[in-house]
């Protein structure tokens, strides 16, 4: 591995990202580093905000600064799988007259994917996502079919309105390697936003990164090592976070059910190589898995009803684990 090849294909594109992402998006750095991190680590991310939030434009944008195909699929109630993943539609050749069956493509056949309000849908619907996500492929009446690279979904949930809504069920939440949370923004961000969106809309955005691009950064994370004290750091982290284990603190064991699964172990070590490079280094630190520990853990650990009652929230569990 080419320590310089890195390095020169990873040079200051996270300030570039954000000066091309400003044009559209006021403020929301972190969010918008996580996401990528999720991107180049070949993860998905379950992104959760208030409505109005522009959850939707900035994976939008993102598309568009990757130069990568976009799809956005509104999940409702009424949503079938079929209509994620397409299906056979009966045809006629005109010149022999016979009939025969061709597959159309649902809108999972894109780059980036995203699933809005995937908590308003049956879980029939929801595990549709499950084969794309985690076999980068689709099978409609027996048949398979490969999903192009890079490949990746982004899912949105309003953390509000639970009338008529489905919880996704824990092995499709564990799918997601990191679940990130978009808050308002400051007032002078609001300031800004206001003033940039009821004007002339002038962005004219640049395309960064090639797909192939995209996926040589991916293919480096795999191959960046990560120090076997940063790794043991990490499996240590997440061992912790179950209650059944004998050096887990005993804060844990009175306001946990079920802890983090070793995909957290997994998530953790990606990210943090994700980060680093991101940042303009080769190697991961401790640091790097503290400052993902919250949206990497967060969705996998369920909390008593002790925990309920006293009002602790999961973050603040996973504040105090660190």
């Amino acid at each position: 591995m080419d320590e310089k090849k890195i390095l020169e294909l990873t040079q200051d594109i996270l300030e570039r990202l954000y000066k091309e992402f400003s044009q559209r998006i006021m403020g929301q750095r972190e969010v918008i580093e996580q996401i990528l991190i999720a991107l180049f680590s070949q993860g998905h991310v379950l992104l959760m905000g208030l409505p109005g939030l522009a959850k939707t434009l900035m994976v939008k944008t993102l598309a568009e600064i990757l130069d990568l195909a976009f799809s956005r699929i509104q999940f409702t109630p009424d949503l079938m799988p079929s209509d994620i993943t397409g299906s056979d539609i009966l045809e006629e050749d005109p010149s022999t007259g016979k009939k025969y069956f061709k597959f159309i493509e649902g809108p999972i056949f894109a780059n980036i994917i995203l699933a809005d309000e995937i908590n308003r849908t049956p879980p029939k619907t929801q595990s549709a996502l499950l084969e794309a996500m985690q076999e980068l492929r689709v099978t409609v009446s027996g048949k398979t079919y490969r999903l192009e690279k890079p490949f990746f979904v982004v899912a949105t949930q309003n953390p509000i309105e639970q009338e008529g809504t489905y919880p996704l069920p824990e092995a499709l939440l564990d799918r997601f390697m990191m679940e990130v949370r978009i808050d308002y923004p400051s007032r002078k961000e609001e300031l800004e936003i206001v003033e940039s969106t009821t004007g002339p809309d002038s962005a004219n955005l640049t395309k960064l990164l090639t797909k192939d691009e995209i996926m040589e950064i991916q293919k480096i994370v795999r191959e960046v090592p990560a120090p076997s004290h940063v790794i043991e750091y990490a499996v240590d982290l997440v061992r912790k976070t179950r209650p059944v284990e004998k050096e887990s603190p005993d804060f844990i064991k009175e306001y946990v059910i079920y802890g983090a699964s070793p995909r957290a172990s997994q998530s953790l070590i990606l990210g943090s190589k994700a980060r680093a490079i991101l940042r303009g280094h080769v190697i991961p630190t401790t640091q790097d898995v503290k400052a993902l520990a919250a949206s990497v853990l967060r969705h996998r650990i369920i909390k008593s009803f002790k925990a309920e009652v006293d009002g602790v929230n999961i973050d603040e569990i996973i504040k105090s684990l660190l």
